[in-house]
């Protein structure tokens, strides 16, 4: 499992392992990794041509301390210094003494135009902010020049706590960071900026509760449900699904094809497509009464392709007056009362896009998408319930209260190839599988979201359908679990 830590809880762990350490010597570690990362990268480092891009902060003292390592075995290095008077002393004579040199003003965009790998030491992880102007036109001219762009601990220019990007900042193919995992790292649309991570181990001690984690494949192997052998559909667990509308009728199969893929003892059908889900899927139990009338349940997932008549707004309230795991997506979102959600005594899952969750917030689609750390936690605590908020890095936080709530899960395994319609309804049915097999919501979302994100990549990068995705489910499914 990736676990990522706050700004704070790591320069705390900093703190206090310098004071057991000789001066110097924690950051030397981290130079030593960084230095071993840009090797890597690099066909040969001899006769390389290295930039280094030098800020006022400790990010500014590892370049330096990294760019004399890799000076002693050939390369040629530059260090650009953005405050030549703050820059950190002893990385700079150490830098200085292996051989490289400190560019001009002049010659400061040429040398980052003409380098073969760039080293983005410009911010440390308290920057708050885009990139000032200089700053930017150096990030700019990186780019450019098709330099490999490695970044020190984070991209300068992006939040390490949040993830947001207010203005300008780096883009990197590859980010070394130190110590932790930060959450904007994992968490877009920093993320985007990050390109491949490395974590470099400094001997930090960290607290066992991270505030971002983001699960692995053997993290998900060990809480998917497998049948025993006194199991029965019952056992396995048995999900409702009240979706679907004259309109809409593919959303029922769909989300119902999504629960049986996804290891469902048995799938309940409430609603009007069930001719076309018997059609699709024969095994399905089909009922044309309320929800609270077709039969035993251990989970509800209520609303892809609802619609918002009369009908609809009935069922979601049957639905969520029963007293055991609901999952709301798409239309259910938009007809659910507030009050009706927080009062329930079972789990409630919700599962919006960043167009439904800031209809719910009240706030912006922007505001929700630049702010994705901020707007699942406050859609958690707002309705006392799991919130899976969908989009470019799906995240999870759990119901106030519950257990682990106070660590959001990013998946890691989501991809563009997602955005498609009816790819939500599948993740609702497979989702609303493993509430009825008894994860929490938290972990039923977390490995919803994991399971669906594989399927897609498994099918490669290439126009795919909602459906395609439900039965790759099956594939991903059997080599989870062994």
């Amino acid at each position: 499992m990736r676990t990522a830590y706050s700004v704070e809880t790591v320069r705390a762990a900093e703190r206090a392992l310098m004071a057991q350490l000789p001066h110097g010597a924690l950051m030397q570690r981290a130079a030593a990794g960084l230095a071993a990362a840009c090797a890597g990268l690099l066909r040969r480092v001899y006769g390389a041509r290295i930039a280094l891009l030098v800020g006022s902060g400790d990010n500014g003292g590892d370049a330096l301390f990294a760019g004399a390592r890799l000076a002693r075995r050939g390369a040629g290095v530059t260090a650009v210094l953005l405050t030549p008077d703050r820059a950190h002393s002893e990385g700079l004579a150490a830098l200085l003494a292996a051989g490289g040199r400190v560019a001009s003003a002049e010659a400061a965009d040429r040398a980052v135009r003409g380098a073969d790998l760039v080293i983005d030491g410009i911010v440390g992880i308290g920057g708050k902010g885009g990139l000032r102007p200089d700053a930017a036109q150096l990030a700019r001219a990186a780019s450019d020049g098709g330099a490999v762009i490695i970044s020190v601990d984070l991209p300068s220019g992006v939040d390490a706590d949040t993830g947001e990007v207010r203005g300008t900042a780096v883009r990197a193919d590859a980010t070394v960071t130190f110590g932790s995992y930060k959450p904007g790292l994992l968490i877009d649309p920093a993320r985007e900026h990050a390109g491949a991570l490395r974590l470099v181990g400094i001997g930090l001690e960290l607290p066992a509760r991270p505030d971002v984690e983001a699960l692995q494949h053997a993290d998900v192997a060990a809480l998917l449900p497998r049948p025993e052998a006194e199991s029965d559909k019952y056992r396995r667990g048995v999900v409702g699904v009240v979706a679907g509308s004259a309109r809409y009728p593919g959303a029922a199969v769909l989300a119902v094809a999504g629960a049986l893929h996804g290891g469902a003892g048995a799938v309940r059908y409430a609603g009007p497509a069930a001719d076309a889900v018997i059609a699709r899927f024969p095994e399905t139990l089909v009922s044309a009464g309320p929800p609270s009338k077709a039969g035993r349940v251990q989970a509800w997932v209520v609303g892809p392709g609802l619609g918002d008549g009369t009908d609809a707004r009935q069922a979601l309230e049957d639905v969520l007056a029963s007293d055991v795991p609901v999952l709301v997506d798409a239309d259910g979102l938009r007809l659910m009362s507030p009050d009706a959600v927080r009062a329930r005594t079972a789990e409630t899952v919700l599962t919006p896009h960043a167009g439904e969750a800031a209809a719910l917030l009240g706030v912006s689609r922007e505001r929700v998408e630049g702010g994705r750390l901020a707007a699942v936690r406050a859609l958690a605590e707002r309705f006392g319930a799991t919130a899976l908020l969908k989009g470019s890095t799906t995240l999870i936080a759990a119901a106030p209260g519950s257990r682990g709530h106070h660590t959001v899960r990013v998946n890691p395994t989501g991809t563009p190839w997602l955005a498609t319609a009816g790819s939500g309804d599948v993740l609702s049915g497979l989702t609303g599988s493993l509430l009825a097999a008894g994860l929490s919501g938290r972990d039923a979302a977390s490995v919803g979201a994991y399971l669906h994100g594989l399927a897609a990549r498994e099918l490669g990068e290439a126009p795919l359908t909602a459906m395609g995705v439900a039965e790759e489910l099956r594939g991903v499914w059997r080599e989870a679990t062994g």
